[in-house]
Order: structure tokens, then C-alpha cells, then sequence
């Protein structure tokens, strides 16, 4: 019933088509839509050549997510802020600016690629004490900085070097 009143609306050329009613249509195509109208008693249909099926027979179950995805381990309070979703725009002052609000900041950098000299979209903002490092949190965490939302955390610390044969790693003295 849908096809007919959807045909109703349709140009007159497509009309003729659909309905069967034109001299140049052949009549398998009226057929084809008399049984398209009717409703099948399984729960699979055929559209395009294709199967489809409206029941819910996906045995697909996704795989156990590792222990590190299943919780996110929280760092333990610190003085030092790790800060994510930076705009490229973000200077160092802007940022140590914007937590200053919030207690006194010993020092703030955005990390910036080596090359381009541009934002990688993160820093970090070291406070003088735990609480000021609390209420920075508190105060920037979710909120617009240079027009992006920006995330604070507690940073972690850097996990130790791997001994490449008793060298340095690259980068590092």
C-alpha cells in the first residue's frame, strides 16, 4: 500500500512504470510490485537481491576489553596538572595565564613539535602546593580555553627508561 501512494506522488512517466499502466511496461513489473506489497510470513526479505532479515540472531559478541582499557588507573595527586584538548593557538603564557586563576603556578609549557613549532595540543602546569593543584583541576577541568574544551588532570609520572645496551635513549642525556 505504501509503494501505491508513494507511486501517487511520483511523475506521470515513473507512474505509468510503477503501476503497470503503460503500453511500453512489461507486465512482470506489476507483478513484481503486487507481490512486493504483500506481507511475507517470514521475517526475511529480499530487497535488491540482498537478504535482509529483521530478527536479532547476531551471535557476535565483542572481546573483553583489556585491564588497563577496563580501568583507567588515577594518578595519585600531585603538584604537576597534565592539561589535554589544547587549541594549536595556546602559548605557554595563555596557559600559565588561565591556571594562575586558581593558585599560584611555578611553571606552565605547552608541548610543541620540534619541526612546525606548533602546539601538539597538550601541557603541563606545575603548582606550588596540592591544594592549588586541586582547585586548578577543579576550576579548568571541561572548560573553554582559546575555544576548546580543555581536560586537567593529575600528570603520571614517566615510566622508566628500557636499557637499549647501556645507552641513553635517544633524545635523553
Amino acid at each position: 500500500m505504501a509503494l501505491r501512494s508513494a507511486a501517487a506522488s511520483a511523475p506521470r512517466s515513473l507512474r505509468q512504470l510503477i503501476t503497470g499502466t503503460s503500453t511500453r511496461t512489461l507486465p512482470i513489473i506489476s507483478q513484481a510490485i503486487h507481490d512486493w506489497e504483500k506481507p511475507e510470513p517470514s521475517t526475511n526479505s529480499f530487497l535488491f537481491g540482498r537478504l535482509f532479515s529483521s530478527a536479532s540472531t547476531s551471535s557476535f559478541v565483542p572481546p573483553p576489553l583489556p585491564p588497563s582499557a577496563q580501568q583507567r588507573e588515577v594518578a595519585e595527586p600531585s603538584t604537576n596538572l597534565f592539561v589535554s584538548g589544547l587549541s594549536k593557538r595556546t602559548t605557554t603564557e595563555k596557559l600559565h595565564e588561565a591556571f594562575s586563576k586558581f593558585g599560584e603556578v611555578v611553571h606552565a609549557r605547552v608541548v610543541t613539535d620540534r619541526v612546525t613549532g606548533y602546539s601538539k595540543g597538550f601541557g603541563f602546569v606545575k603548582y606550588a602546593t596540592l591544594e592549588d593543584a586541586a582547585k586548578g583541576i577543579e576550576g579548568m577541568d571541561g572548560k573553554f580555553l582559546d575555544g576548546w574544551v580543555i581536560f586537567a588532570e593529575y600528570a603520571r609520572p614517566r615510566p622508566p627508561p628500557e636499557n637499549n645496551n647501556g645507552f641513553a635513549p635517544y633524545g635523553r642525556q
